[in-house]
């Protein structure tokens, strides 16, 4: 017993050292964040380019730049570093060229640049009017198909003008679509996105798709002789539904377009994929159009000519997305959302068998493959991994999930190397109504069983998103200040099949809250909670069930809402979601009493003690400021302890980098202000 004692006194002696190299996460962590996204691997399979995001604290700017590493894992390499944003790295099919969008230099509105593998420096290919939302190259790397933002035709040609001959004044914004605003576009008019086909070599770009509709998502065949596309067409005001369909147009000036897909539901959610022949096409169609907001897509494969759909993998009840070709023809690779984690998996064209490629609690996404190569370059996260470019290697046995994940980029690993991390479990609780939940909590990095923790309830937004195995820089940051951290996939979240998300189907606010009182009632009797310092909050869906919760339960001492909405009735004509509220409640002249039943958060604003922190952008037509607007003034003259923080000129997302860290610090203040009560006094005997 002694000689054990002695060992584990010697093993936390020698461990000490190593934890006092590292610290707790800081707000200020967020300027050595890199956000690292969309890699793409080359054709012949060498290399893997990406783009490396982070917050500059001295501009006060987010700065984006292209890397690349090796698919061996022995190199990373910078290939841009302006001041301005590079993004979209694309490789020519040739392996000549790697092209990127950017403004460098004053390009308007974003244009192609391209890198000569060779070497030298970035080269502007294209100048187009408008900018470039999209691009992809042919497979002859001869051409580029664009999706160009064309303004509206009734705008002032400025173009030519000096700065000093410009209007001074705006003009009027004249509107008179039924859709008429989005978040960051902002009033909706007759702008559009047209497909463009641009000559590499004469530096030329012609309209392939002109007219009054809008092209997007495009992909060459594999012969390079057309472009399949997603378009929403038809007769009547298209802005009053949201039925898009996939066609086909000849890679020539002058074609006219092929409707592929004909269904009521929304085809064409994302990317398609041609079969290595080109005479099939995969895509993703959703649910039927009352329903978008709770879409789940299905696999499904047409013929490049036409025809009659084939769904594959209908038992599949999960959503999916980014489906990929092999190029053996015999399988489809795409990625699953499943309960907290997703995955790639592959789906076998005959028998429609579903093969999960990876397991265990992660996320691993951004699939792209190359032709010389069964490997998938992916970005990979856990709950203490921040998302990194990686390889996917098939795996050598049988049995699912058995692939191997392969480390290739490293842009977090110094830092990260430095802090105390907390402990993410996962949990199951039961609803009043039998309900079974899934959800997660992170326990502080100075976790001691026994103890009660003051504990956060930090709700998803979405609703149709969830909480998963990925690293939480927010869920990370409070439980470094000593708080229990709880994250519940409600009803209406997705990871849990169809039937699950459309639970709350026109019933906002109900179900949902039943699921997270469940899961406090759950944390608070597993012993560590403390039931006297409960907070909750949430942004965008997380701030509208911030405020369904707290007029419906007393518990929370303090709460953060933040993009949220509670007279949902005022949010009609005020946000973007007109086609959602006129398929789902109807218009309020005709669902009058459904209006003010969702909106009971206002109309019992009255039941509220819960001091809370209403926040939002100026800017936001997601879920507009008037929304926390409305709770602030309704607390405020109801004598409740609140406050309203507005970030000048952001919208639904605050981008700004002193905005993100004045919001965390500001939910740690609040939390800190009532939650952080002092705690009873423990003593310990013994020799000194």
């Amino acid at each position: 017993m002694k000689r054990t004692c002695l060992a584990f006194a010697l093993l936390c002696l020698a461990a000490t050292p190593a934890l006092a190299q590292k610290r707790s996460l800081r707000v200020d962590d967020i300027y050595n964040l890199k956000d690292v996204r969309d890699p793409q691997r080359s054709p012949d399979g060498k290399w893997v380019a990406f783009v490396v995001s982070r917050a500059i604290k001295d501009t006060d700017k987010n700065d984006s730049d292209v890397w690349m590493a090796s698919w061996d894992g022995s190199q990373e390499i910078q290939l841009t570093s302006t001041p301005e944003n590079e993004s979209t790295p694309r490789w020519s099919p040739d392996n000549k060229y790697l092209a990127f969008v950017s403004s460098r230099q004053g390009a308007k509105g974003g244009q192609v640049w391209l890198l000569n593998r060779a070497g030298g420096e970035a080269v502007k290919l294209t100048d187009v009017k408008g900018g470039i939302a999209d691009y992809a190259w042919s497979p002859d790397s001869k051409r580029l198909v664009l999706v160009v933002n064309v303004p509206d035709p009734r705008d002032p040609e400025d173009d030519d003008k000096t700065t000093g001959e410009q209007k001074k004044t705006a003009p009027p914004i004249v509107v008179d679509r039924y859709h008429f605003k989005e978040d960051v576009s902002g009033y909706l008019r007759n702008e559009r996105t047209h497909l463009y086909l641009f000559d590499v070599a004469a530096k030329k770009a012609d309209i392939l798709t002109p007219g009054t509709f809008n092209e997007e998502l495009p992909v060459w065949s594999p012969d390079g002789t057309r472009i399949a596309f997603v378009t929403k067409r038809g007769t009547g005001d298209l802005d009053r539904n949201d039925n898009t369909d996939v066609y086909v147009i000849d890679a020539t000036i002058g074609a006219e377009p092929r409707q592929l897909t004909t269904s009521p539901a929304s085809d064409g959610n994302g990317r398609v994929s041609w079969s290595p022949d080109g005479k099939q096409i995969a895509y993703l169609t959703g649910e039927e159009v009352k329903f978008s907001a709770y879409n789940q897509n299905k696999l499904a494969v047409i013929a490049a000519s036409g025809g009659q759909p084939r769904l594959l993998a209908e038992s599949l009840d999960r959503p999916i997305r980014q489906p990929i070709w092999s190029q053996d023809a015999k399988s489809i690779t795409l990625v699953v959302t499943d309960n907290r984690s997703e995955y790639p998996a592959r789906v076998d064209i005959s028998s429609g068998r579903v093969e999960r490629l990876v397991s265990g609690p992660r996320v691993v996404g951004s699939l792209s493959a190359a032709p010389s190569d069964p490997g998938l370059a992916v970005l990979a996260s856990t709950d203490t991994e921040i998302p990194e470019v990686a390889a996917l290697e098939p795996s050598t046995g049988s049995g699912q999930g058995n692939g191997k994940l392969r480390k290739l980029s490293h842009q977090n690993d110094e830092w990260l190397s430095k802090i105390l991390l907390g402990t993410t479990e996962e949990f199951t609780s039961t609803s009043k109504d039998g309900t079974e939940v899934h959800g997660l909590i992170v326990k502080p990095p100075t976790y001691r069983a026994g103890e009660k923790y003051p504990t956060l309830l930090r709700i998803h937004g979405g609703p149709n998103g969830q909480d998963e195995h990925a690293f939480s820089f927010e869920r990370e940051l409070f439980a470094a200040n000593g708080f229990a951290v709880v994250a519940v996939n409600y009803r209406g979240s997705n990871g849990r099949g169809s039937a699950y998300q459309k639970a709350i189907f026109a019933d906002w606010g109900n179900k949902e809250v039943v699921d997270l009182l469940g899961a406090m009632d759950y944390v608070q009797k597993s012993g560590l909670a403390d039931p006297d310092r409960l907070g909750i909050g949430g942004w965008s869906y997380g701030g509208i069930l911030t405020d369904y919760a707290i007029a419906t339960d007393g518990r929370f001492k303090a709460a953060t809402s933040g993009a949220g909405s509670a007279l949902q009735l005022s949010m009609y004509g005020v946000d973007e979601y007109i086609t959602q509220y006129e398929n789902e409640i109807g218009p309020p002249w005709k669902s009058q009493d459904l209006w003010i039943k969702i909106s009971y958060p206002f109309f019992h604003a009255d039941r509220i003690r819960t001091p809370t922190l209403f926040l939002g952008g100026d800017k936001d037509f997601n879920v507009p400021l008037v929304g926390g607007e409305q709770m602030y003034q309704a607390l405020r003259s109801l004598g409740v302890e609140t406050q309203l923080v507005v970030y000048p000129g952001q919208f639904h997302g605050i981008t700004v980098p002193s905005y993100k860290v004045d919001r965390l610090q500001r939910y740690l203040d609040w939390y800190g202000k009532y939650l952080k009560k002092a705690p009873a006094l423990t003593t310990t005997t013994g020799g000194g």
